[in-house]
């Protein structure tokens, strides 16, 4: 990683499928599924996955800011889920799939209040934006399967096929410009 890098931390549903998005992003060094927000100390995905923990499921970034902007990770994370359901996606319900950004500097939180408000003021969304904007106040690795899930499972795990392959197209169509080579 360069001198440059940033971490920041996004939740938007499962993490396998933010996880197999930002991976693909030019200047994205390296995303780690895991878990953030809750009162549990070093929680596992059952007490997560239940609601018992309070975390979300969230993947860190670490990117390097001079290959991609702040506000183009915010364009690709709020392309990628539906920001404007509050503890839910898709068929996930529940407080562990929160649409939330944990912010590691101020600039990022400035960052993220400024694009939602451009966001908004644009009707992007028919409904209001519940995105939380919190500090990073801890970040907990996921179990190892559940890293790098989606190259490892994309032809065994229907989910994959269904669930993440889409929004894997989307982001191809829409952000081509940011992918990898």
């Amino acid at each position: 990683m360069s001198n440059s890098t940033e971490t920041i931390v996004f939740g938007g549903g499962c993490f396998w499928c933010i996880e197999a998005v930002f991976q693909m992003l030019r200047g994205v060094e390296s995303v780690t599924s895991g878990y953030a927000g809750g009162e549990k100390s070093d929680p596992n995905y059952y007490q997560v996955v239940n609601g018992n923990s309070g975390h979300a499921e969230v993947v860190q970034i670490e990117y390097d800011p001079v290959a991609v902007s702040l506000e183009n990770l915010y364009a690709v994370f709020f392309t990628t889920h539906d920001p404007t359901t509050r503890n839910r996606q898709g068929a996930d319900v529940g407080t562990q799939y929160r649409s939330v950004i944990y912010y590691t500097t101020p600039e990022q939180k400035i960052a993220a209040e400024n694009y939602i408000e451009k966001l908004t003021d644009a009707k992007v969304f028919v409904n209001p934006i519940v995105t939380e904007l919190e500090a990073l106040q801890k970040f907990y690795p996921a179990e190892t399967y559940h890293q790098n899930y989606y190259q490892n499972n994309q032809d065994s795990n229907p989910y994959c096929q269904v669930v993440i392959d889409p929004k894997i197209a989307k982001i191809r169509q829409q952000y081509a410009h940011l992918l990898k080579k």
